[in-house]
């Protein structure tokens, strides 16, 4: 069933999500304190590498993470935050690197200066539980190829050094590469004055449509606006999702009201409960389940 947990996101995974029980991770962590998410405008605390080690527990085996995430740059040099995680969760957390993409943000104003380029992208890394993934629809992320109908011939070298001909026809589409681009402006456009760092929801759709089976469920440890949870209810999958502000739990449960069914062609999507750290605890120690509102 769909579920939000308000509360801190290590506690709220260790304590009431189960061993091997996500089947795909999706999500952005406020890095670098770059946002002011609220509050006293001090970064919400939180451990990056505790994280991991319970995004990998709560993964089944095959199962993705995918976190969004980059870099700050101070006194001219970029923090290697995004080079730190992916060591660390590698080394430290237990996963494998599948991936990693550039998410390139069209449209991105980016900021102007003398002695840097203007920064259009993050990294989406994708984080990897086991040997392959268990599922990977390559079909979502098909996309128009340039020379379609064409017949392509030349030659290729041979591992043993010599040389053979071929013929190949290009196909109407093609996998993408690993640099995926998305608007920077449209998607996100009304949620900016509520959220500071909102992600195209196109993103998380093309993701969650790629890595997750249809009777999966997508965890998001950090929450936010709550983009990936609409996705994956626009999608027909479950979810997981932990916020720890109250506020964008509201701005969540909105969203989900208005936007829950984006795709005509996808059926109705059910409000999930908004459960706090009370609730949880009251329904952990009674066995209980909450009726959909």
């Amino acid at each position: 069933m769909p579920t939000i947990l308000t509360g801190d996101c290590v506690e709220m995974l260790r304590d009431h999500v189960d061993d091997e029980s996500i089947d795909s991770i999706f999500f952005s962590p406020p890095y670098d304190a770059m946002r002011n998410y609220g509050g006293d405008g001090s970064p919400p605390p939180f451990d990056l590498s505790e994280l991991g080690r319970q995004c990998h527990r709560v993964l089944k085996d095959g199962g993705v993470a995918g976190m969004v995430i980059n870099d700050g740059t101070k006194d001219y040099a970029k923090s290697l935050t995004t080079y730190r995680t992916i060591l660390d969760w590698c080394d430290n957390a237990g996963f494998r690197l599948f991936e990693n993409v550039i998410y390139q943000r069209k449209g991105a104003p980016g900021g102007w200066w003398r002695y840097r380029f203007r920064v259009d992208h993050e990294y989406l890394l994708i984080f990897l539980k086991g040997h392959k993934p268990a599922y990977f629809d390559k079909e979502a992320l098909k996309i128009p190829s340039k020379h379609a109908g064409i017949t392509r011939k030349g030659t290729k070298r041979l591992t043993n050094g010599g040389v053979d001909a071929y013929e190949m026809n290009i196909a109407a589409t093609k996998c993408r590469g690993s640099v995926w681009t998305y608007s920077a402006i449209r998607d996100n456009r009304g949620l900016r004055k509520e959220h500071p760092a909102s992600m195209p929801i196109a993103l998380a759709i093309d993701f969650i449509h790629a890595f997750t089976p249809p009777d999966g469920i997508v965890l998001d440890p950090m929450s936010g606006s709550g983009t990936t949870l609409v996705a994956a209810a626009t999608l027909n999958r479950d979810y997981v999702g932990v916020e720890l502000n109250p506020d964008y739990v509201d701005l969540i449960h909105r969203r989900l009201s208005a936007e829950g069914s984006l795709d005509p062609m996808v059926g109705d999507h059910c409000i999930p409960n908004v459960y706090t750290r009370d609730d949880i605890k009251y329904l952990v120690a009674s066995d209980l389940e909450i009726e959909e509102e």
